[in-house]
């Protein structure tokens, strides 16, 4: 069974290889976005040295290695989940001898990994001759980030899980969706550092799990968290991980035992 989760990983590569022009300019746009967020925190910081806990250096690393780490964690595993309720292929799914859910995150692994090989590694080579950009010199802190950063795809495909899975309940969830991939890039620390939230809102945030998406495993990265804290931000990860397997079991029996197919 374990070689045919490894076979769907393999396919999905394959098959995203298969429109890797899509990714190569994705490069690009990537860049793109990298330079515009490094020019508007250049100018924000001005003359001054450190702000919300970050250098101006820690700054421009944290918006480049998170965007770069968003191209592998990122996916759409709540529209496809969503789609194969709504065209009813998802029943035919369930009555297949494998675990449905997990091979979403296995299909979702092979794309995070087709885009971690082929559009983030050749992406952080081209933004580091672009922009300032400190590299981690401790070995050990590569492997603790590329590790935090397999929490985070987990822990956004398992959100993605529960959101589409609300299709089995409202039908049409696209507007859901759509709020969940602001909210996740918003309050995971893509676009704005939590550390620049009020006392209030990191008080709020701390109790939600999208800080162990982006926020915790960049500030790793860019030395921000260091000593103990480094073990602490990858325990949050881990308990963020299995709670939301609870919700995601409970939606998926409830989804079971009301399932019906719309349209032909």
């Amino acid at each position: 069974m374990l070689n045919a989760y490894l076979d769907i990983i393999r396919i999905r590569f394959l098959m995203m290889l298969a429109y890797r022009v899509n990714y190569y300019s994705g490069i690009i746009i990537y860049a793109i976005n990298i330079g515009a967020y490094y020019f508007l925190w250049k100018a924000i910081y001005g003359s001054s040295e450190t702000l919300g806990g970050f250098t101006v250096l820690q700054m421009t690393t944290y918006v480049a290695v998170s965007w770069m780490a968003r191209a592998f964690y990122f996916n759409n595993l709540d529209r496809e989940i969503a789609n194969e309720i709504k065209d009813g292929s998802v029943a035919v799914q369930m009555i297949r001898p494998y675990n449905y859910l997990l091979v979403k995150i296995m299909q979702g692994l092979g794309e995070g990994i087709f885009r971690l090989v082929l559009f983030s590694a050749p992406g952080m080579v081209i933004v580091s001759l672009l922009f300032d950009i400190t590299w981690p010199t401790d070995w050990h802190i590569w492997l603790i980030f590329f590790v935090m950063i397999f929490f985070s795809f987990l822990i956004n495909s398992q959100i993605n899980i529960l959101t589409g899975l609300f299709a089995f309940f409202v039908e049409n969830n696209e507007g859901l969706m759509r709020m969940k991939r602001v909210a996740v890039d918003l309050l995971s620390g893509l676009i704005i550092p939590l550390s620049f939230f009020p006392g209030w809102a990191m008080s709020v945030l701390e109790w939600l799990p999208f800080q162990a998406i982006t926020y915790l495993p960049a500030s790793v990265f860019t030395g921000r968290v260091t000593g103990a804290a480094v073990g602490d931000a990858l325990l949050v990860q881990v308990i963020w991980f299995v709670v939301l397997i609870v919700p995601i079991m409970v939606i998926w029996r409830a989804a079971r035992k009301r399932l019906f197919v719309q349209g032909g």
